[in-house]
C-alpha cells in the first residue's frame, strides 16, 4: 500500500480520501477548511501545510477548486514543492487550465518528480461510491504507478495523453454535461408550461433515445427542487470559462457553450453561485415565468 498525501477535502476530496483510507493506504491530510474528524477517526493524519504532506507522502493528490488554488498549494509558501524529494509523484485531480497544467508539470519534473493531471467526473455520488471517471494526462510509467490508487477511486480510468491532456478531456466533458443539463431543463420546462406533468414526461423519456444520466439525476433534481450542490454552479462556470478561453486561443467558436455560460451567469447574478448546476433551470424559469415543479 502507498503512503498518500491528500490536499483538498471538500465535497469531492473528503469521500475520495476516505475511500483510500478504507483501501488500506496511509493518508496525510491537509485542507484550508481543516481536516474532518471523520477522516482522522478513520486513521488519516492531519498536517498543518501542503509542505508537511509532501514530506510524509510518496504520492501527493490535490483536489482543490481552481488553477490559482493548485498553483498556491504546489508552489506557494509551505507548498508541496518545498516538501518533495526525488521520485515522488504529484497527482492533480482538480479541474483546471490545461495550459497551466503543462507548466506545473514542467516545474515538478525539474524537481525529479512525476506529475499527472487526473481530473474526474461523477460528482459527489461518484466520489462516495468510488465510481468516478478519471481522465489522465502524463507519462505512461507514472500512470502505471498511480493506477492501483485510481482503481480505488473510480471505474473508468483512461490515460488520454501527455500532461494537459487529462484537463483538456475534462473541459470537453464539462461542455457536454452543461449542454445536456440545459437541454433537459428546457425540455422539462416546455412540458410543464404546456400543461404536462414533468415527472411523467421524464419517466417516459427515460425509456427512449433521450434517456441519459443527466435526465435521470438532474431532471429529478429540477422536478423535486433539490438544488443543494453535488457540483456547484460557480465551479461549472469556471470550467466553461476554460473551454471558452481555449476556444479563443484555438480560433474556434463554441456558440452553445457560450449560451449555457450566460445561463450560469444569470444564476450567479441571482445568488446561485453555490446552487447545484441543475439549478440552471431557474434561469430559464425566469424567462418563461413558470417553474418546472408547478
Amino acid at each position: 500500500m502507498s503512503t498518500i498525501g491528500f490536499i483538498g477535502l471538500g465535497i469531492m476530496g473528503k469521500p475520495m480520501a476516505l475511500n483510500l483510507i478504507k483501501g488500506g493506504h496511509s493518508l496525510y491530510l491537509n485542507s484550508r477548511s481543516g481536516v474532518a474528524a471523520e477522516l482522522t477517526a478513520a486513521g488519516g493524519k492531519a498536517c498543518d501545510s501542503p509542505k508537511a504532506v509532501a514530506q510524509h507522502a510518496d504520492v501527493i493528490i490535490l483536489m482543490v477548486p481552481d488553477t490559482p488554488d493548485v498553483e498556491k498549494v504546489l508552489f506557494g509558501a509551505n507548498g508541496v514543492s518545498a516538501g518533495l524529494g526525488k521520485g515522488k509523484l504529484v497527482i492533480d485531480m482538480s479541474s483546471i487550465s490545461p495550459i497551466a497544467t503543462k507548466d506545473f508539470a514542467r516545474r515538478i519534473a525539474e524537481l525529479d518528480c512525476d506529475y499527472l493531471d487526473a481530473p474526474v467526473s461523477g460528482g459527489e455520488v461518484g466520489a462516495k461510491n468510488a465510481a468516478l471517471t478519471i481522465m489522465v494526462g502524463g507519462p505512461q510509467a507514472a500512470f502505471d504507478r498511480a493506477k492501483p490508487i485510481f482503481e480505488q477511486l473510480g471505474k473508468n480510468i483512461t490515460l488520454v495523453g501527455g500532461n494537459g491532456a487529462g484537463q483538456t478531456c475534462k473541459v470537453a466533458n464539462q461542455v457536454i454535461v452543461a449542454l445536456n443539463i440545459e437541454a433537459v431543463a428546457e425540455a422539462l420546462l416546455f412540458a410543464a408550461k404546456a400543461g404536462a406533468d414533468p415527472a411523467k414526461v421524464r419517466q417516459a423519456l427515460m425509456g427512449g433515445f433521450a434517456a441519459s444520466r443527466v435526465l435521470e439525476v438532474h431532471g429529478e433534481r429540477m422536478i423535486k427542487r433539490t438544488f443543494d450542490p453535488g457540483f456547484r454552479i460557480e465551479l461549472h462556470q469556471k470550467d466553461l470559462g476554460l473551454a471558452l478561453a481555449g476556444a479563443r486561443a484555438l480560433g474556434m467558436s463554441l456558440p452553445h457553450t457560450a449560451s449555457v455560460q450566460e445561463m450560469f451567469n444569470a444564476c450567479v447574478a441571482n445568488g446561485g453561485a453555490k446552487w447545484d448546476h441543475s439549478a440552471i433551470v431557474r434561469a430559464l424559469e425566469r424567462l418563461a415565468n413558470h417553474e418546472v415543479g408547478k
